[in-house]
């Protein structure tokens, strides 16, 4: 249902405004972890479409612009005038105080970080009860020197004279530092008080509604036809699948494609695990030479996405036909395909007015213009954690919903360089010994994923036993994250590593080195294509 709103039709959603932001996303997760329903929207909306999509509050992001700065974006006056809950943060906070006749300033005291926060006064509604003094992370040059008419200042910081403000009456409330971080640790309380007592929203937003409320969207859609969906083994299309299962039984076929491009054992586990834990319909097409054939000689990874996504298409296409040519004259007809798109992709992947196009994904931006399916999306609202929650209300095994995420071009773009049969049992030699290894040293929760990269067109010289060798490197990548959106690189234990690179050198022949790559996200992102 791409191109309709996301917000599930029992709830009036909380919109963040992205200022450019790095973590508007992130403060779309804690509003969702208050059991309220969020989404993002750009600061280019109009105040009419906000207001159109009858917003229980509005939050205002942070973003790395001054107020000064010329084409800094600002906050139009006549959203206060419309009766909705705000809530600023950051740039926003400075925003909101500037639009509402306070007074912003460059004091010449810049605060990046740690910084610790004085709670003035009882506290207001916002800090009450809360230590006295305690840190919060901030990042800002400019500040707010006088709060708005009606507004009571409720905290400061060496930096900012006013660095918490609330009207309860008009039920606005702001903060200059970054309460959805984990480094400000009272934060989501703050943010909590603000959603549930000075907007009055009742928390709502549950994995048990988030079911219900899907199961009913997606009979609304499918009606009395037929589904397919293409299951890859990783958590999203597990889930989606369960979903869809849920609202229409058995009219949902689930098409596993062999396309060549998997980690070791993982054809078995759908066919074993999945089916065992679901009694869905499956089958599986064996696709290896096609996908081989149509990634010859490309090297271009958004390339590689775009034919992956095609062959995809393709494949289920006539996946979809063979099962209804087997039905016969009367047999079910498919209209239907059923994706494990998330809202992060839809952000990356440019699904909304102001985001960047960061990645092309198969299941949002790769997909042939004539595709025969209506696209049934029923995790496009949600972030992974979400999701996650979602299969174990399903009663999807833990082994399925906890498995590390990997992406639906599979290995094809862990492989820089070409594509091929070799290169692929190279990774995927090198990926199953570094998966048993963290398995092995209790790792798996600790990490968000760890893709494992062939270099494919690098070598480097090596000497293994009496011997010199010209082999590839492998660059080992353990992020930790909570929804992908943001990463940092997860700190393994040093024997842990040895382990995985001892075993990789020793096992893999034609691999002579291991890398660890240690860049977070932002700059770079989690895969390398």
């Amino acid at each position: 249902m791409e191109g309709e709103p996301l917000t599930a039709s029992q709830h009036r959603p909380v919109l963040v405004i992205d200022f450019g932001a790095q973590y508007a996303q992130l403060i779309a997760r804690r509003v969702r972890e208050a059991q309220i329903y969020s989404e993002v929207m750009p600061h280019t909306a109009s105040v009419a479409e906000l207001l159109a999509k009858d917003p229980a509050a509005i939050i205002l992001s942070g973003g790395p612009s001054s107020v000064y700065a010329d084409g800094a974006p600002s906050v139009d006056p006549a959203l206060f005038e419309a009766g909705v809950p705000v809530f600023g943060i950051c740039y926003g906070f400075q925003a909101m105080a500037g639009a509402l006749g306070g007074s912003v300033e460059q004091t010449g005291t810049r605060e990046f970080g740690r910084t610790e926060l004085a709670v003035t006064g009882a506290g207001g509604s916002l800090h009450e009860e809360l230590p006295g003094r305690h840190p919060v992370w901030m990042s800002h040059g400019d500040s707010v020197t006088k709060a708005p008419d009606g507004f009571t200042v409720t905290a400061t910081s060496e930096g900012a004279p006013v660095a918490a403000f609330e009207d309860v009456a008009r039920r606005f409330a702001g903060v200059q530092y970054h309460p959805e971080v984990a480094h400000s640790p009272h934060g989501q309380e703050v943010l909590r008080r603000f959603l549930h007592e000075i907007a009055g929203i009742r928390p709502q937003w549950t994995t048990s509604s988030i079911v219900g409320e899907q199961v009913e969207r997606i009979r609304a859609q499918v009606g009395d036809g037929s589904a397919i969906c293409g299951l890859s083994g990783g958590v999203d299309s597990a889930v989606a699948a369960a979903l869809v299962q849920r609202a229409i039984g058995d009219r949902l076929t689930c098409v596993f494609v062999d396309h060549g491009l998997l980690r070791a054992g993982e054809r078995a586990q759908v066919e074993r695990d999945f089916v065992a834990a679901t009694g869905v319909k499956l089958v599986t097409v064996d696709a290896r030479e096609r996908f081989m054939s149509a990634l010859a000689g490309v090297t271009d990874p958004e390339q590689k996405r775009k034919i992956i996504g095609r062959e995809f298409i393709r494949v289920f296409e006539q996946a979809a036909q063979d099962v209804q040519d087997a039905a016969g004259e009367h047999g079910e007809t498919f209209g239907f395909l059923v994706q494990g798109t998330l809202y992060p992709d839809v952000v990356e992947s440019g699904g909304g007015a102001g985001a960047a196009n960061i990645k092309s994904h198969h299941n949002v931006g790769g997909l042939p213009e004539d595709l025969e399916f209506e696209l049934v999306e029923p995790l496009r609202a949600l972030f992974k954690d979400e999701v996650r929650r979602v299969g174990l209300e399903l009663g999807l095994p833990e082994t399925i919903v906890h498995r590390q995420p990997f992406p639906g071009p599979g290995l094809g773009i862990r492989i820089i360089g070409e594509v091929t049969a070799e290169r692929l049992e190279i990774l995927r030699a090198a990926d199953s010994i570094a998966r048993e290894e963290l398995t092995a040293a209790g790792l798996d929760r600790d990490i968000w994923q760890c893709p494992v990269v062939l270099l494919a067109d690098v070598r480097s010289v090596g000497v293994q036993g009496d011997g010199r060798t010209y082999g590839h490197p492998v660059v080992l990548r353990p992020v930790s994250s909570e929804d992908a959106m943001t990463a940092d690189w997860t700190r393994l234990p040093y024997d842990a590593l040895e382990r995985i690179s001892t075993r990789i050198t020793n096992e893999v022949a034609e691999v002579n080195r291991v890398v660890l790559d240690v860049t977070s996200k932002p700059p770079g992102t989690i895969e390398w294509e």
